[in-house]
């Protein structure tokens, strides 16, 4: 119905599988369909699949597991016992600036001396800057702990050293082959490292730090056990914005961290949840994060400065909060307008020009589009057309004019290993798999343009490109209910690595002809063995709209929570039966 449709991968279970589903029903009480969807996925234990629907705090990992955290914690402890002053250095987005709320709220709470600074995403860009450390050494910091950044920043950390100053080194990103000279790094992702969890955001491992810290003051457990279910929601929301996997400890982490927003007494996150349509006593759903919350929080680094965002979690006056909450609301409707236009401007240059069509691996440069929403086109892009793609804007600094941008990738495509085989074109670039950012100067653009088209060009071909929908239940239009919704979400919350699972309707009738919801969204009404099923979709393809009365269909589709209807069947695909 549509190029490039996705290729549906039917689920099929052997017969000792099949065993399996019928003892896991019984044991846990759930559906033989949902059952056969959890054994498709890999659950062969009991106990296993007992953590995974009823997780708790005893199942995450021992934080000396994480390799430098107790040298951290020893030097932190030091720190507050000499009065040293602490300086936090993190980022402007969702991430880091959850992981400086985390681990300042623990410091504050420990009596240390500690400031936080978050760069300005314009004006000082991503990373740490010598500047800053020059400026922290001559405010008289001893101590840096950077947070969601910092592991490819060995010459600042250099430096730091030369200027007095211990530096603790707390990210996720990639590093590059030698570790930053510091006190302290704590990064699942380095070489050394052994911790089980290689997926932890920037605030997951600032949760690590702040946990050691907590397990090693002495304090009460049960008052340690409060606090840790306090600060699992700012870990909890950032694990969720990020886009990790949301597997194993991930999961536990974001599935008790909602949990614990049904009831907020901090007054920013519940002036947030408000003005997000998160009604008090309501759990908010992972999807409500990456759509409602994140870009909210988001909207300060990206349109201001993100400094907005630790005023919020940090003011105990409900004015205050609600005052901020509602000026980053205002600021996210900047950012929807702002993105909205560079993205029809985009699609539009790309539908013209025919060259486009030929790449397999998109840079897209105009030096007016705004820098704070360049990641988001590019996801946009890299969705619509099914190539990674970057999306790069002019920025002036000090007096210097450069180029910098973001990218996003698609599933089989390494952002991270493409930039690295042509690092020399850049003046800084990072980032991972699926999204990353680079700086480089406006002459070597058009080398970065062939250069990542022709990596891509080796990487991907029409099959690799398409989209893979994995069916996880061939079922009937009968057996789609609520109480099936409301077992699915024992497997919440779901995103990226434990996604909702995935139901096909086979050799449906259309009903009645689709109906337009703004132009894009569609409602669908299918019949099987006459039992009715109403389907709706988000910006789906424009032939859909052509179906008629009597056609026959398969549908896939996820059951999500909908707030008007309680659930409904969201549409992933359609195609002709």
């Amino acid at each position: 119905m549509r190029a490039l449709s996705p290729n549906w991968v039917m689920p099929q279970l052997r017969p000792e599988q099949q065993v399996l589903a019928a003892d896991f029903s019984r044991e846990f009480g759930i559906s033989p369909t949902v059952s056969r969807v959890l054994v498709r996925r890999g659950f062969v234990d009991s106990e296993e699949l007992a953590r995974y629907l009823n997780p708790d705090l005893k199942v995450l990992h021992k934080t000396e597991e994480l390799l430098g955290l107790p040298n951290a914690v020893l030097r932190i402890r030091a720190a507050i016992t000499g009065n040293e002053k602490i300086l936090l250095y993190g980022d402007y987005d969702v991430d880091g600036t959850s992981a400086i709320v985390i681990v300042k709220t623990i410091l504050d709470l420990l009596g240390a001396k500690v400031e936080a600074f978050v760069p300005h995403r314009i004006i000082d860009g991503y990373g740490m800057k010598a500047d800053r450390i020059e400026e922290a050494a001559k405010e008289g910091f001893k101590l840096i702990i950077s947070v969601d950044t910092g592991i490819r920043a060995g010459e600042v950390v250099a430096l730091a050293s030369r200027l007095n100053m211990d530096t603790i080194v707390t990210d996720h990103h990639l590093p590059e082959a030698e570790i930053p000279p510091a006190a302290a790094v704590l990064n699942p992702n380095q070489p050394a490292c052994k911790y089980p969890n290689k997926h932890l955001c920037g605030a997951g491992v600032a949760f690590k730090l702040a946990q050691g810290l907590l397990e090693s003051s002495g304090m009460a457990a049960g008052k340690q056990q409060r606090l840790v279910e306090s600060i699992l929601k700012i870990a909890a929301l950032a694990t969720v914005a990020d886009i990790v996997p949301l597997v194993g400890e991930n999961r536990v982490i974001v599935k008790l961290g909602l949990a614990g927003m049904a009831e907020v007494k901090n007054p920013g996150l519940r002036a947030l949840l408000d003005i997000s349509g998160i009604k008090p006593g309501t759990t908010p759903t992972a999807r409500q994060v990456g759509f409602q919350i994140g870009p909210r929080i988001n909207a300060a680094g990206r349109m201001a400065s993100a400094s907005e965002v630790l005023e919020l979690f940090s003011t105990q006056d409900e004015t205050t909060a609600r005052r901020i909450a509602a000026t980053l609301d205002e600021l996210n409707r900047e950012r929807q307008e702002t993105e909205q236009q560079m993205r029809e401007e985009i699609f539009k240059s790309i539908e013209e020009n025919a060259a486009w069509e030929k790449r397999l691996g998109l840079v897209l440069f105009e030096p007016n589009w705004h820098l704070g929403v360049a990641g988001i086109v590019a996801g946009r892009i890299a969705e619509r057309h099914r190539k990674p793609v970057f999306v790069l804007t002019e920025v002036e600094k000090d007096g210097e004019v450069v180029v910098k941008g973001s990218g996003r990738s698609i599933a089989g495509f390494h952002l991270l290993d493409a930039l690295e085989s042509m690092r020399d074109l850049f003046v800084q670039f990072g980032g991972h798999e699926q999204a990353a950012g680079v700086t480089i100067l406006r002459d070597r653009v058009p080398d970065f343009v062939d250069a990542f088209a022709a990596f891509a060009a080796q990487k991907l071909d029409d099959d690799s490109r398409r989209l893979r929908i994995e069916i996880d239940q061939e079922v009937t239009v009968a057996e789609v209910s609520a109480g099936l919704h409301d077992e699915v979400q024992r497997m919440a919350p779901f995103g990226y690595g434990n996604q909702a699972p995935v139901f096909a309707v086979t050799g449906a009738e259309v009903a009645a002809p689709p109906y337009a919801m703004k132009g894009k969204h569609i409602k669908l009404t299918i019949r099987q063995a006459g039992k009715l099923l109403n389907l709706k979709g988000w910006s789906v393809p424009v032939e859909w709209f052509a179906l008629k009365a009597g056609d026959r269909i398969d549908a896939a589709f996820q059951l999500e929570h909908d707030t008007f209807d309680g659930w409904s069947p969201i549409l992933k695909d359609l195609r002709r039966s």
